[in-house]
């Protein structure tokens, strides 16, 4: 009730710290969403719960050797959401994030996602393919026709990127050579410019994102424990599951 928002708004108010506030279902977390964006009109008030509108697990029937596929449908809205609560968690010292209980669950590590972050500034000196391949590295598409959440498009040297936690706006990158000659804000539909950027920092477009050393290394421990698994199932003749098993993650690798 209000009188709970209420009492937790001033533990905020008074703590001055980025703050976490868990409800026990998405109804509850969107009307406290709603609630501390009107107490809190000038803070980073954030929504995070989970982005599934139906999910189906992939499961196997070794009985009927039936492979059931995994089968999800992801809701983009919340998905934007959650891109932006974690953005300014890491951005904003005034954060407050309204969530679900599914927030305790692991999105990734949060080293590998801020450390794969791009800052550009006006003036910077780097080269327009380098700016590309860390943006393609974050899990962002290239797309020149449909520009979407989550794509870039490039025509000459202009790189225009839609961020995965952005709704109405783009970033419009301008080279000269090898220099940023202008940064702008964008509108994603019409392509006008809306103000102008000294600096921007595009953050990744996916949670799970990862260096090339860590993926390197986890593909060699699941080959490893691929071996093991096998070898277990080998053992106690259940070679219908061992083939699954190997095909799947064969095809996953």
């Amino acid at each position: 009730g209000s009188g709970k928002t209420f009492t937790m708004a001033n533990v905020i108010a008074k703590t001055n710290k980025p703050s976490l506030v868990i409800a026990h279902n998405k109804t509850l977390a969107a009307q406290l969403f709603g609630e501390f964006k009107e107490l809190f009109p000038s803070n980073a008030v954030e929504y995070f719960v989970s982005y599934y509108d139906y999910y189906q697990p992939e499961a196997y029937l070794p009985h009927t050797d039936t492979y059931i596929e995994k089968d999800a449908s992801i809701n983009d809205d919340i998905d934007k959401m959650r891109h932006s609560a974690t953005r300014s968690v890491l951005s904003r010292p005034d954060a407050i994030v309204v969530a679900s209980v599914s927030c305790i669950y692991g999105i990734g590590s949060p080293e590998s996602y801020s450390g794969m972050v791009v800052n550009v500034n006006q003036g910077m000196e780097v080269d327009r393919d380098d700016v590309l391949a860390e943006l393609v590295a974050m899990q962002y598409e290239r797309n020149d026709y449909d520009f979407h959440r989550g794509t870039f498009r490039v025509r000459g040297d202009v790189v225009e990127v839609f961020p995965a936690y952005e709704a109405k706006s783009a970033v419009r990158i301008e080279f000269f050579g090898d220099v940023i000659e202008t940064i702008s804000e964008v509108d994603p539909l019409t392509g006008k410019p809306v103000r102008k950027l000294r600096h921007v920092v595009i953050y990744p477009s996916s949670h799970y994102v990862t260096t090339g050393d860590c993926m390197r290394g986890a593909l060699q421990a699941i080959e490893q424990e691929l071996v093991e698994r096998l070898d277990q199932l080998r053992k106690r003749d259940k070679l219908l599951e061992a083939e699954r098993l190997e095909t799947r993650t064969r095809y996953d690798l």
